[in-house]
């Protein structure tokens, strides 16, 4: 072979192994996930385990082609600008987020890296986005319409237990949220002809004043605020309210904690669904372009067993509407 067909062979072969080149280097790229959370690791255990599934079945695993960088807030709200500025010193290719507040230190932080809303409050009225279906920016995912979530937990607790005629309202001051949650809670209460007064906690160290207002005011129930730090405190809110034999109404964060009935979205179906929001991101889709959605699926769980301690019985028309009841 000549010289010059040597070089002719030598450049077709590399032309050839370009393509082969650039799809190697393609499947070794490790996509990096920040996912910014406002409770504690464990506290969305749960919903965390239901995001990693949701990204397998999409073909990601991790420390191959995945890695998932966590930080979490601890029910801190002040800390959440920080951790999202870690996350983009360390150059991820998106951001997961959870609640307005966590999701408004992402975008105050970037607005380059593409921010994927596990779930929010009413982003549209937060001015995080420009609307559901253009969002525009850099953040998409899934919202929750928390006013009429919480004012339907109210409505379920007084069917449940027709004699309630005064309820607390547990509201986290932090939250922009809270007052237009009240507010809502207000025209549903006026409606069933009772009252609710709001109990505002951001600490721990606020539940024994807290609890020794609301029963001196002889509260009949207690409604439980979609939160993170709400949910981080569940345990010794379900203490005290166990202490002076309150019902609670809540999120499905409080499940666990034996509260007499829990309404609110799928929050694993809602982290799933995150998944698929971050594959189309890491496959070439723009925030802005993405649609936001709402859930729809929704779960009634009742405890008996609640019920029984507390000497109650519960209306059979909410029995029947229950996904889950716990005996």
């Amino acid at each position: 072979m000549n010289r010059r067909s040597l070089v002719i062979v030598t450049l077709a072969l590399a032309v050839l192994a370009a393509p082969l080149a650039a799809d190697a280097q393609q499947q070794a790229k490790v996509a990096r996930i920040g996912v910014l959370g406002q409770p504690t690791a464990s506290t969305y255990a749960t919903r965390i385990e239901a995001f990693r599934q949701g990204l397998r079945e999409l073909g990601y695993v991790e420390g191959q082609n995945i890695a998932i960088e966590y930080r979490w807030a601890e029910g801190r709200y002040e800390r959440l600008p920080g951790l999202a500025a870690e996350l983009v010193r360390l150059k991820v290719d998106v951001i997961v987020t959870h609640g307005t507040p966590g999701t408004r230190a992402a975008q105050q932080a970037t607005t380059t890296i593409p921010i994927v809303m596990a779930q929010s409050g009413d982003a549209v009225r937060a001015g995080l986005i420009a609307s559901l279906a253009r969002p525009g920016g850099n953040i998409t995912g899934s919202i929750i319409i928390a006013p009429e979530v919480n004012a339907k937990r109210l409505e379920l607790l007084k069917e449940a237990v027709p004699r309630i005629r005064r309820v607390t309202a547990f509201l986290n001051p932090d939250t922009r949220q809270s007052d237009l949650v009240f507010k809502q809670m207000e025209l549903t209460a006026r409606a069933l002809g009772i009252e609710v007064r709001p109990a505002w906690v951001r600490q721990r160290d606020d539940l024994g004043r807290t609890f020794s207002v609301l029963v001196r005011a002889r509260s009949d129930g207690l409604v439980i605020e979609d939160d993170a730090t709400l949910a981080s405190l569940a345990r010794p809110i379900a203490d005290l309210a166990a202490k002076y034999r309150l019902p609670r109404a809540t999120s499905l964060d409080h499940v666990e904690t034996a509260s007499l009935l829990s309404y609110g979205a799928s929050f694993t179906d809602l982290w799933r669904r995150a998944a698929i929001f971050v594959d189309k991101i890491l496959k070439g889709a723009k925030p802005a372009d993405l649609p936001v959605e709402q859930p729809t699926k929704f779960e009634l769980v009742v405890n008996l067993k609640t019920a029984k301690a507390l000497g109650l019985t519960i209306q059979r028309s909410v029995l029947i509407r229950a996904d889950r009841v716990i005996q």
